[in-house]
């Protein structure tokens, strides 16, 4: 168990500093819109989705309604559902608890870090869990940085940090490339993406997008071993 801990916490350690980057964008935001930091810290441990998190502090200073708020950030979340059984294999010997605790720190850079594992190691459910909160560790630093010294990042462009989000994505793209059907499920899926975002307007394209971006890969990939 201690071992796969710590290998998963040291696979997710370059990753993370993405994610402590963009975990100061948002606790500088969260000080210039008067959220106090007991609020962000709530939001870290029982939320814990980045950019739900995004979403919610843009929708509280707004004045939303809670059921708007909750709403948008559970749309935005929604592509755990399909996360979720692809780790089945590390969760066979687990309990509803295990199950439970551990999934609500699982997050993208984690996700795809243990995927790639999976293929290539012998792992168990605690390298996820290891890794889960090497990243966890990694927003909770950044988020209380941002926070206390938001009046040193008033413009987050000009340290490149608005650029982190991204760079952390294309760096889990990369982990999960192995072939041109990757690229290509990897671009069409983005297409589909781009296109459903301008038509639908609201958080639920990225759980469409990401359906019909699977389906695709499931397609070319029969296609594959068909020839």
């Amino acid at each position: 168990m201690k071992n796969n801990m710590k290998n998963g916490f040291f696979a997710n350690l370059p990753i993370s500093l993405s994610v402590f980057a963009y975990g100061i964008v948002l606790g500088s935001i969260c000080n210039t819109k008067n959220i106090d930091y007991l609020q962000l810290m709530l939001m870290n441990i029982f939320i814990f989705a980045g950019s739900s998190q995004f979403v919610i502090v843009d929708m509280l200073a707004s004045n939303l309604s809670l059921t708007t708020i909750i709403g948008s950030a559970i749309l935005v979340n929604m592509r755990y559902f399909l996360k979720g059984p692809t780790l089945n294999k590390l969760f066979l010997n687990s309990s509803i608890k295990q199950k439970l605790l551990i999934m609500h720190f699982v997050t993208d850079e984690s996700w795809a870090i243990t995927m790639k594992n999976m293929k290539e190691k012998d792992i168990n459910v605690y390298f996820l869990l290891g890794g889960s909160l090497c990243i966890f560790l990694s927003w909770i630093l950044g988020t209380s940085i941002g926070y206390f010294f938001a009046e040193l990042i008033i413009e987050p462009k000009n340290y490149g940090l608005d650029f982190t989000f991204y760079a952390m994505f294309i760096a889990i793209l990369t982990t999960m490339y192995k072939s041109k059907n990757d690229f290509l499920t990897f671009f069409v899926t983005a297409i589909i993406a781009i296109i459903l975002e301008k038509l639908l307007g609201n958080s639920i394209y990225i759980l469409i997008s990401a359906i019909l971006g699977s389906f695709f890969s499931l397609i070319i990939s029969k296609k594959a071993r068909n020839e």
